[in-house]
């Protein structure tokens, strides 16, 4: 077995080209990535997916609830995922950040909680999906208002609301990069839910397409939505494009981060980089005017680079505010609303280097 270096830890392109079985591994210890063997599990066996869930048709921003009728292995995950918890000091978080034991036995613990595509039986749906296995958790999914009275398929879209920081309802919106027949939808959805931002953490291609170009180079109008580009910025690790957006007579500004430096596998250590952004953004979403809505974050099935993002920024605002971060019990709450979040037990020990990185640069701060 290759020893792991730095650089394989960093290397976070969490999709698998056929996703997802579930993490149901085999765990040897000190094991190289390749020798982890994975047993598929059936659909209803997979832990936490929400089988009898029913959906409805629902007027956009409303969240159905959970189905009364869990199996008892779905009700376990859902209880496990709502009470979670492994709340660490700062010498806690710097100690486990380091122990790759412990970090995966936890990750191999907690439930996924994905969606069983039973539930989305619905003519043309698989259609708007980047990947088969990756859907929206139903009782969180963003619905788009229906086109026509009783059309299902044009309220869909693979996508889901997250809570941010002290349980705040609706802080972010995890969806999937845009694909060629979806590229409508999100913008649907971009407008319906006044997003003031995107972050895309994901490059087009890696191997094979992970998402669409789905912002013009100057103009363009798509489902009566005009989107104009007004400035392109450059940074180090990271784009930023600002976008005017009018529909009926309104106009919006609409920021996009595209960092791009994350599946780059030549650069070893990416927690800076990445503190950087979330920085940024949440610096953006303050300024933001104050009827914005969610910020939109993508990579390419909108789980695990996307989960890692979302879980960063939660935990740098307990970190700076409470003194202590509970890195297990955010990551639960992302899953209970889109299965998955946080992809791989890479990315899991990859969010606990970000944050003891963080730790660091709040210590040295305040001693300045």
């Amino acid at each position: 077995v290759e020893e792991k270096t730095e650089c394989d830890f960093y290397e976070l392109d969490a999709v698998p080209e056929t996703p997802v079985f579930d993490c149901f591994m085999d765990m040897k210890t000190e094991a190289d990535p390749v020798t982890l063997t994975v047993k598929p599990v059936g659909l209803q066996e997979r832990r936490g997916s929400n089988v009898s869930l029913t959906l409805d048709m629902c007027t956009p921003g409303t969240t159905e609830p959970y189905g009364a009728l869990l199996s008892p292995r779905e009700q376990s995950a859902q209880e496990y995922l709502q009470n979670a918890s492994n709340l660490l000091t700062p010498e806690q978080l710097h100690k486990r950040a380091l122990d790759d034991a412990a970090l995966q036995a936890e990750f191999y613990e907690t439930p996924m909680n994905f969606v069983d595509p039973k539930e989305y039986s619905f003519p043309g749906v698989v259609r708007k999906n980047r990947y088969k296995t990756i859907l929206p958790n139903t009782h969180s999914r963003v619905c788009l208002k229906a086109k026509e009275e009783g059309d299902f398929l044009s309220t869909y879209v693979n996508a889901n609301y997250l809570k941010g920081y002290g349980g705040k309802e609706k802080a972010y919106i995890a969806t999937q990069g845009p694909t060629v027949n979806t590229v409508g939808d999100f913008w649907r959805m971009v407008w319906q839910e006044h997003c003031p931002l995107i972050v895309m953490i994901t490059n087009i291609e890696e191997k094979n397409e992970k998402c669409t170009e789905y912002w013009p180079e100057d103009s363009v109008i798509c489902e009566d939505i005009e989107i104009t580009v007004k400035q392109v910025i450059q940074a180090d690790d990271y784009s930023l494009r600002i976008f005017t957006v009018k529909s009926e007579g309104e106009e919006r500004t609409l920021r996009q981060y595209w960092y791009t430096s994350w599946p780059d596998q030549k650069t070893p250590d990416k927690a800076p980089p990445l503190l950087e952004l979330v920085r940024e953004v949440e610096e953006a979403r303050k300024q933001a005017p104050p009827n914005s809505g969610p910020v939109i974050v993508h990579c390419s099935a909108g789980i695990g680079r996307t989960g890692c993002f979302i879980a960063t920024s939660i935990l740098c605002q307990q970190l700076s505010n409470e003194g202590v971060v509970d890195i297990l019990q955010t990551t639960s709450q992302l899953r209970l609303d889109r299965g998955g979040m946080i992809q791989t037990a890479e990315q899991y020990q990859f969010v606990h280097h970000v944050l003891s990185l963080y730790e660091r640069q709040l210590r040295e701060t305040s001693e300045e």
